[in-house]
C-alpha cells in the first residue's frame, strides 16, 4: 500500500479542497529515479522525501496532521486521540494497493459517547486497475468503479478494512513536542516490535552523546545507564533530566527512522529541525534517498523552517509552501512558481520568492518600542 493523494474539506482551518499529492509531477530524469523517487508500480513514482515549508503559523502542522489522519485510517482503520475536531470533516484518500488504485471517500462525525474518536459516515470505495499507460489519469474520476456489498462494521471502524484487511503501521508521526518520560519506553518498544539490533541503538547513542556507553531497560520505568564509565540505575524521569532534550528526542527519532527504513513505512516529522543540528537532518534525508539503505520504499515527510535542507532535494514538486490568511492553503513549488532549477531553493526562500518572509516592518516596530 502506498498513499498517493489526500483531499479534505472542513479540516481544521484549511481551505476546502485542501490537497496533498504525493505522485511525481515533473519530468523524471535518470538521476531523479535513482535518488529522488521510488517506483511503486511500472512508471508510477512517488517521492523518497517530501517537505512543507512556511513561516510560523502558516499551516505546516495542519498539513502534517491531515496526513497523519489518513495514515491512521489506512493503518488502524480508526481515527482517535487527535487534538482536533473530526465533526464534519470530509476526506478523499487515494492509494495504490496490489496493482489497483483505490479512492476512499468519507465524512467524519464525532463519537456521541464522548470518546475521542471519529465515526465514519457516507463511505464509498472506488477502484480501478493500474496500467502504466494510464499513469497520467490515475486520479480521473470517470475511470473508477465503486465497490459495493462490503458488509457492516462498527461506526468507528473505516470500510478501508475490507480492502487492506490487516492492521499495519503505514506511517509514524513524530511531532515537535517530544514524549517526556515516555520517550524511552517508546524507544525500547520500537526496538522490540521492529526487531532492531541493539548494535544499531549503540550507534545511535554515540551520534547524540558520546558519553552514553550503554542503556538497558530494566522494567517499565527504570533503566541501567552506563554514562562516562559510571553505571547507575535510573528512572525514566531522571533519565530525561540527565540527558539533553536533543539527545532524548534524537534517540527516539533515529530509532523510528531505522524502523521506517527497515519495514518500509513512512515517517512523518513536524518541525524536523527542532533541537537538531542541520547535519542530522541532512543525514536523514540522505538515508531516504539512498536505495541501498531505503530498500522498501519508505518516504520521509517533514515540516521545516530549515530552508537550507531543501537544497538537498533535487526536485521541486515534492516541496509544498504553506500559507495562512483567512484559511490555511498549500501551493506546490513546481506547479505554482517559476523557479529556476539552477538556483538554490534556500536563496529563493530568503529572497521571498514564495511570499514566506518574516514581517520585517513589525520586527522594526518592536525594536522601536523597546528603545522608547
Amino acid at each position: 500500500m502506498k498513499l498517493l493523494r489526500v483531499k479534505a474539506d472542513h479540516f481544521k482551518n484549511c481551505v476546502d479542497g485542501f490537497t496533498i499529492d504525493l505522485v511525481a509531477k515533473s519530468r523524471k530524469t535518470t538521476e531523479d529515479k535513482e535518488y529522488e523517487l521510488q517506483e511503486i508500480a511500472p512508471e508510477l513514482h512517488v517521492y523518497n522525501t517530501m517537505a512543507f515549508i512556511g513561516k510560523n503559523a502558516s499551516g505546516k502542522t495542519s498539513a502534517a496532521d491531515l496526513l497523519d489522519a489518513c495514515y491512521s485510517i489506512l493503518g488502524e482503520f480508526r481515527l482517535e486521540d487527535k487534538s482536533y475536531s473530526y465533526d464534519g470533516v470530509e476526506l478523499e484518500i487515494v492509494f495504490y494497493h496490489e496493482n489497483y488504485i483505490y479512492k476512499y471517500e468519507t465524512k467524519l462525525g464525532a463519537d456521541i459517547s464522548l470518546g475521542n474518536r471519529a465515526v465514519f459516515m457516507n463511505e464509498h470505495i472506488y477502484r480501478k486497475q493500474y496500467y502504466k499507460t494510464n499513469v497520467k489519469e490515475i486520479f480521473d474520476a470517470d475511470s473508477f468503479v465503486e465497490i459495493t456489498g462490503l458488509g457492516d462494521l462498527p461506526e468507528d471502524t473505516s470500510n478501508v478494512f475490507f480492502v487492506l484487511k490487516k492492521k499495519q503501521t503505514r506511517a509514524i508521526f513524530f511531532d515537535s513536542f517530544g514524549k517526556g518520560a515516555d520517550t524511552y519506553e517508546m524507544m525500547f518498544k520500537a526496538l522490540q516490535n521492529y526487531d532492531i539490533d541493539t548494535k544499531i541503538l549503540a550507534n545511535i547513542m554515540k551520534i547524540f552523546d558520546e558519553n552514553i556507553e550503554d542503556l538497558q531497560k530494566l522494567d517499565e520505568h527504570n533503566y541501567k545507564l552506563v554514562f562516562n564509565g559510571e553505571a547507575k540505575t535510573i528512572s525514566d524521569t531522571q533519565l530525561v533530566y540527565m540527558l539533553s532534550s536533543g539527545t532524548t528526542k534524537g534517540l527516539l527519532l533515529y530509532t523510528l527512522m531505522v524502523a521506517s527504513l527497515k519495514e518500509g513505512f513512512d515517517l512523518l516529522i513536524d518541525e524536523v529541525e527542532n533541537h537538531f543540528h542541520k547535519t542530522l537532518v541532512e543525514n536523514m534525508i540522505s538515508l531516504y534517498k539512498d536505495k541501498t539503505v531505503n530498500r522498501h520504499n519508505a518516504t520521509l515527510i517533514f515540516t521545516t523552517h530549515y530552508c537550507e535542507v531543501l537544497d538537498q532535494m533535487g526536485r521541486q514538486d515534492n516541496i509544498w509552501i504553506c500559507k495562512s490568511g483567512k484559511h490555511v492553503s498549500l501551493s506546490n513549488m513546481y506547479v505554482d512558481y517559476q523557479i529556476r532549477p539552477e538556483l538554490l531553493k534556500s536563496k529563493q526562500y530568503y529572497n521571498n520568492a514564495f511570499q514566506t518572509a518574516v514581517n520585517y516592518d513589525e520586527l522594526m516596530n518592536l525594536k522601536r518600542k523597546l528603545k522608547a
